[in-house]
């Protein structure tokens, strides 16, 4: 069986550091084969956030892929976030938007993030053209036998109030992933967890998202997401702090 621990929206700087001890705990005593960290490892892209991030990253000691969300491009700077979006990343970079290759899966990166869009809102999501070919290309190039999850930050489609995120291109990019043979994609961004699957150019896909571990919770208590894959299947067990129990997260259907 292979196990990814998929977690999200940790936000260094707002962080729970119960939460980071419990996850922290689990990864030394289970040893998942992975960490996905679907974006938003810092507040507001703070230096001193990145490095408490990369400090737990590194920590873990496991295989670890990351993804930008949109509170890790700089908030307070508008020239920095435009024109050195990344420069306060530093040593964290060769973590970033790393495509993992596990034993029947692949994991696959796909920046969702802007630096600036036509709208007031630049939190929300964007595939922009160049993000989805080349995650198509490493869908395209995996192993044909492989389980291909696709990790971005933001929903690509909305399913229900709280997903409501309107990310441009998602619905398109869903699509093309799915024709291209990817059996999920991995988000973040609304803080609570969710497995939806969906038909999307003839195909069944999974959009599949974390909780987060930081104090900026929502319906749902700090958790992660595991995900099970065995013989060519997998399940998506949710695994919150405090006394509830484990569950395997129920498949919403979508039309």
């Amino acid at each position: 069986m292979i196990r990814l621990f998929h977690v999200s929206d940790v936000h260094f700087g707002r962080e729970d550091r119960a939460a980071i001890a419990w996850f922290d705990g689990l990864v030394q005593a289970e040893k998942p084969d992975a960490v996905v960290m679907t974006g938003d490892l810092t507040m507001h892209a703070r230096r001193r956030e990145f490095a408490a991030g990369l400090a737990w990253l590194q920590g873990l000691g496991v295989p670890v892929t990351v993804e930008v969300g949109n509170h890790d491009l700089p908030y307070f700077n508008p020239l920095a976030r435009l024109f050195r979006p990344y420069d306060r990343i530093g040593a964290i970079e060769r973590l970033i938007e790393r495509p993992l290759d596990l034993p029947g899966v692949a994991i696959v990166p796909m920046v969702t993030t802007a630096r600036a869009q036509w709208r007031l809102d630049w939190s929300k999501g964007h595939v922009s053209s160049r993000a989805l070919q080349r995650a198509l290309a490493l869908v395209e190039a995996a192993p044909k036998d492989a389980l291909v999850f696709v990790a971005c930050h933001h929903p690509l489609i909305g399913a229900h109030e709280r997903m409501r995120s309107s990310t441009r291109n998602g619905a398109e990019a869903f699509k093309a992933l799915a024709v291209a043979g990817a059996s999920a994609v991995l988000t973040g961004h609304v803080h609570d967890p969710f497995d939806v699957v969906r038909e999307a150019g003839g195909r069944k896909i999974r959009m599949i998202g974390a909780g987060t571990l930081s104090e900026r919770t929502r319906d749902t208590p700090p958790s992660f997401n595991e995900i099970r894959i065995e013989n060519g299947r997998f399940d998506v067990v949710l695994r919150r702090l405090g006394p509830e129990p484990d569950m395997v997260l129920p498949k919403e259907k979508v039309e």
